[in-house]
């Protein structure tokens, strides 16, 4: 028996995705691989990652030529040695079955044919192929229920100007697959943990005094200005190692501690929502987490992270303090336990003993898988940042 050569397949890099671009091949037919090498890039809507080839010998055929998509699972190309057979079957395994995109078209007879409610004209066909609308669905006006151009005209006209109740739309925002993407996972998220938010309203005055204290050293040595999310990277890092089981995963052998401290931030883009990592930030002073945090941004909104880029974080900060909001309720990035949320840094009259004084105060809402663990754990690892925050000689050690 012959030995077939190898696919190279879409692997699924995150939990919503479904497609990839081929970005480029790095190697033409014929020419030699090496078995866990790269062979080609791919693109998802949030992240490029490399295919390797998975096995030595020479890439014998590129069936997804550069700009193409394919599904996950879906083969792209084969490896194998010189004259090896290629496996007949090379389209993607069954997939869920989804709605045509907009402006897909179904494949059909071009000409009139029967459906429950009647026939379509040929030119309330045309019509509905080239919007993407099944025409055999519409209820037709015409002798024996045929479907007419007018019918069709009026479908798109109720489906697209007013909403399943009858409401009047001043506009139609399509949903971009990043924006669902990120929709799916939130909902994912939801619906998988047991989420429960713990909020604190922290004296922010130290963290305030220390970025002004290392602005200016901080950029000689970076060329970026620090950032009040860089050194809440180094606080929470501190926290999660004082508290561990918050620097966790559930899976089904159970509560799994991981060893690196992997810390995700929120960053707006372009491609919507994108959490790049900060690997190891426990290990970082805070002239490298600037420098990290700077070159993770700018080509998060280039769209150039790696997998473990945005995959490998234990912990999430998202802060939402450039906006006018307080504080608000963060949803945990799977499969981490734990995200905190950070509102604006904003002055506010507080007591000090006996007195009330202006002092910077910022809202921190943490949100904690209550399976890996319960309310008063994470109550402490808030409380250690807390006090971290609001000790000066606690907040220098913590930020290096």
């Amino acid at each position: 028996m012959h030995h077939l050569a190898k696919p190279i397949v879409i692997p699924k890099l995150g939990l919503t995705m479904k497609k990839a671009t081929v970005v480029k091949w790095l190697k033409n037919e014929g020419e030699a691989v090496t078995k866990d090498r790269p062979v080609a890039v791919i693109e998802t809507e949030k992240v490029s990652a490399e295919l390797q080839a998975p096995e030595d010998g020479v890439l014998l055929k590129i069936i997804k030529a550069k700009g193409s998509t394919a599904v996950v699972g879906e083969v792209v190309g084969f490896v194998g040695k010189t004259g090896e057979p290629i496996p007949e079957t090379t389209a993607a395994p069954p997939q869920p079955a989804a709605a045509p995109a907009t402006g897909s078209v179904t494949s059909q007879s071009t000409t009139s044919t029967d459906s429950p409610r009647g026939k379509v004209s040929p030119r309330a066909r045309t019509l509905a192929e080239e919007k993407g609308i099944d025409a055999s669905t519409i209820p037709g006006s015409g002798p024996g229920g045929i479907v007419l151009e007018r019918d069709v005209q009026d479908y798109i006209q109720r489906s697209l100007y007013t909403t399943e109740r009858g409401l009047k739309v001043k506009e139609i925002i399509p949903l971009s697959a990043t924006r669902k993407a990120i929709g799916d996972n939130m909902t994912f998220s939801l619906q998988t943990m047991a989420q429960v938010t713990l909020h604190y309203d922290a004296d922010a005055t130290e963290l305030v005094a220390l970025r002004e204290k290392r602005l200016a050293e901080i950029e000689a040595k970076t060329g970026a200005r620090v950032t009040y999310t860089d050194i809440l990277v180094k606080v929470a890092a501190k926290a999660l190692r004082a508290h561990p089981i918050m620097n966790s995963t559930l899976e089904e052998a159970g509560i799994k501690v991981v060893e690196d401290v992997n810390i995700g931030v929120a960053v707006a883009s372009d491609r919507g929502l994108i959490v790049p990592v900060v690997m190891n930030a426990d290990r970082l002073d805070l002239a490298a987490v600037v420098t990290v945090m700077k070159d993770l941004a700018a080509r998060g909104r280039e769209g150039n992270l790696t997998l473990a880029e945005v995959t490998m974080g234990t912990f999430t900060i998202t802060n939402l303090g450039m906006t006018a909001v307080d504080g608000f309720t963060p949803i945990i990035n799977p499969p981490q336990a734990g995200i905190l949320g950070v509102g604006r840094i904003v002055k506010k009259p507080v007591a000090v003993g006996d007195a009330v004084v202006p002092r910077w105060t910022v809202a921190l809402s943490l949100t904690f898988d209550h399976r890996a663990m319960d309310g008063y754990t994470a109550a402490e690892f808030l409380r250690t940042m807390v006090e971290t925050l609001q000790d000066p000689a606690k907040l220098a050690d913590a930020v290096g």
